[in-house]
């Protein structure tokens, strides 16, 4: 099978490459250059540089045509805000190119498409009653793409939506998401303060098994909630503390009406800024606040996902997170979404 990946040397991509080649299949991606320092990508990749924005249909369909699967690997995620409607942004980065990209696809004849998307969308459709769509932009982004992606599947062309959790592991060169909350933790100097509830998570290299593995199985169009492994707050900010040499550091859960305080101070600040968050902060404390845990049978299962070191992926995390704060990588690649 021949894969056209958009974003194939990014965290998420890269991994995606590494698996399909290890299985055999043929990749060539599209990414923004430069590549990041020191990240290794399999030899067999044949990578071109190019903004998935900026070029034009016959461009995506010279590289569609003979084609037998896409990726899209690409976009921006709640860490980015902009100036109201940040909405916009989202439309921008996620939903119109997973509507071009898509049309392209099926039109030069490939069968087999996956698209990276959030697990919010799952909480949201199986928690309607907390208006998730509604109150935040990111998440209402990430429905809308769903349901876009979703209405291009028949019998002919197989679409599936990786519902994706938070995701442990790094990338040499790329700043990892955790870098804000290694420094939070830090600013915490005596005890960590944090709120009740938990999450889903799985390993980069889980998040590549599943793309390849939506590739290989799915048929039609369907979401997958993706999460292998489910940790509370507590359990998952003790491994961090570990990383960090504080292993014996205090965590302390605070009341919901507390951590809501702390955050309306964020959305304060945002708006001083004059900026939008993709999550409305105070409104989020509900979700942020309750066990995001998901079931591996919905997802990784199906998909072909299989046990890994969370322990250590969060590791990885955390250790480079710590360097780039403490000054010791070289370059360092950030999301783009400007």
């Amino acid at each position: 099978m021949k894969v056209f990946i958009v974003g194939g040397t990014g965290l998420l991509g890269s991994a995606a490459a590494k698996e399909l080649v290890a299985r055999g299949h043929e990749v060539v991606s599209l990414s923004l250059p430069p590549l990041p320092e020191g990240a290794v990508f399999p030899p067999q990749m044949k990578i071109e540089y190019g903004n998935y924005l900026e070029l034009s249909d016959e461009d995506f369909r010279a590289y569609f045509r003979g084609c037998d699967a896409f990726v899209f690997a690409a976009g921006v995620d709640e860490r980015v805000e902009a100036a109201p409607p940040v909405y916009e942004l989202y439309r921008k980065y996620n939903i119109a190119p997973t509507e071009r990209l898509l049309r392209l696809a099926k039109e030069c004849g490939v069968k087999r498409a996956a698209i990276c998307g959030s697990y919010f969308a799952y909480f949201a459709g199986l928690r309607p009653e907390w208006a998730l769509d509604r109150d935040h932009p990111y998440i209402r982004s990430r429905t809308e793409q769903e349901k876009l992606a979703l209405s291009f599947a028949d019998e002919n062309f197989s679409v599936a939506v990786l519902e994706l959790p938070y995701i442990f592991g790094a990338q040499s060169g790329r700043k990892p998401v955790w870098v804000f909350l290694v420094e939070m933790l830090r600013k915490m100097k005596p005890v960590t303060f944090w709120c009740r509830g938990g999450t889903a998570m799985i390993t980069v290299r889980q998040a590549g098994q599943a793309i390849a593995g939506a590739l290989e199985r799915n048929r039609g169009g369907q979401c997958y909630p993706l999460g292998y492994y489910n940790m509370t707050w507590r359990e998952m900010l003790k491994i961090f503390h570990e990383y960090m040499g504080r292993p014996r550091k205090k965590i302390v859960t605070v009341p919901d009406w507390m951590f809501a305080v702390a955050v309306r101070f964020m959305k304060k600040r945002q708006q001083k800024r004059g900026i939008e968050g993709g999550l409305d902060l105070p409104k989020f404390v509900k979700l942020q606040c309750s066990e995001q845990f998901i079931d591996k049978a919905l997802g990784c299962v199906p998909l072909g996902v299989e046990a890994d070191d969370i322990c250590g992926a969060i590791g990885e995390s955390v250790r480079l997170s710590a360097d780039i704060l403490d000054r010791k990588t070289g370059k360092i690649l950030e999301m783009k979404g400007n």
